[in-house]
């Protein structure tokens, strides 16, 4: 059961799996009516091919995960996105691993579909605003050198609603912190039982720790992971009532791009187990200014190396190096 809960965090691949292994025609009808409702959008409109990285190999898997946070008290009034992560899932289907990429990454932005903006260095969240998932789509290719094969864009505001169906998470608090905002709730050091709303503002928080925004990436990484752990638990499998309800819940918060089939992504997957699945940022040579803006500027050596794996399909021989 514990497969389908990568999927849930791409776009939900884990709802068809989720659902049972039982399979048979109800399962069928079923995944297929949630990979009915998931919004859509064309993630890859005006993309130019002949720019694009080559494919990986044969029976790999890339998602862009994009996460925002529309009602975020921190947003700014421009869409640019709060979270941007690489899932790849190895050719054997037996290990996936999910690469954050800082939102403030300095990088160069091809030129918007208009024409107005990028061809420049920006913060890699810039991208969005200007030319929304196709233009990401494109710094992301650029920056990593790794073909993007789906998208999924998640609303981590309407995440809250998925916890509260499985009936909160755990998630370890990693110092006591009062939030900035409002009902200004006190975090505790240690593992807590969080809600959804509670949840969110805990991986909201950046202004109380040392690294910032690096904590706040870290805190999302982990709150994916526990809740994905919630979703594959005997506790929602077992509970007809509270699975459907998640389910439903968490395609109410993706959007996917045009091509990306549920049903069919699901059973390639259906082998993983939450042990197969690895979390990591991107090695970055910490902060700096540029154009007068406070920047995340990537190690460009390391980062290479990193993306050259999930584009040879081998991270896995690459974190067996490093370790």
């Amino acid at each position: 059961m514990r497969r389908r809960t990568r999927r849930i965090l791409i776009g939900v691949l884990a709802t068809l799996v989720l659902l049972g292994a039982g399979g048979g025609v109800a399962a069928w009808a079923y995944g297929r009516s949630l990979n009915g409702h998931l919004a859509r959008t064309d993630a890859f409109a005006g993309v130019p091919e002949d720019s694009r990285p080559a494919p990986v190999v044969k029976g790999a898997l890339n998602v862009l995960l994009l996460g925002s946070d529309s009602r975020d008290p921190d947003k700014t009034a421009d869409s640019r996105t709060d979270t941007i992560m690489v899932l790849h899932v190895d050719a054997d289907h037996k290990k996936a691993e999910v690469i954050s990429i800082p939102r403030d990454t300095w990088v160069f932005v091809p030129t918007s579909p208009d024409g107005q903006h990028g061809n420049t260095m920006a913060k890699i969240n810039a991208a969005y605003a200007w030319g929304g998932t196709p233009l990401t789509v494109q710094t992301v290719e650029t920056y990593t050198g790794v073909h993007i094969d789906h998208v999924a864009l998640i609303d981590f505001a309407g995440f809250a609603q998925v916890v509260d169906a499985l009936g909160g998470v755990d998630l370890k608090i990693e110092k006591t912190i009062k939030s900035i905002h409002p009902p200004y709730r006190t975090f505790k050091k240690g593992t807590q039982h969080l809600t959804g709303a509670e949840a969110l503002d805990y991986v909201r928080q950046r202004y109380q720790f040392a690294d910032g925004d690096f904590s706040r990436e870290r805190h999302q990484r982990e709150f994916l992971q526990a809740l994905l752990d919630k979703a594959a638990s005997a506790g929602t499998l077992a509970n007809p009532v509270k699975l459907n309800n998640f389910l439903q819940a968490a395609t109410k918060s993706l959007t996917v791009d045009n091509d990306f089939d549920l049903v069919g992504t699901a059973l390639d997957l259906k082998s993983l187990r939450s042990k197969d699945l690895t979390f990591m940022g991107t090695p970055t040579a910490g902060t700096g200014m540029r154009d007068g803006q406070s920047v995340v500027l990537s190690d460009s050596t390391k980062a290479k190396a990193l993306f050259q794996a999930v584009a040879d399909d081998s991270v896995q021989q690459y974190l067996t190096a490093k370790s």
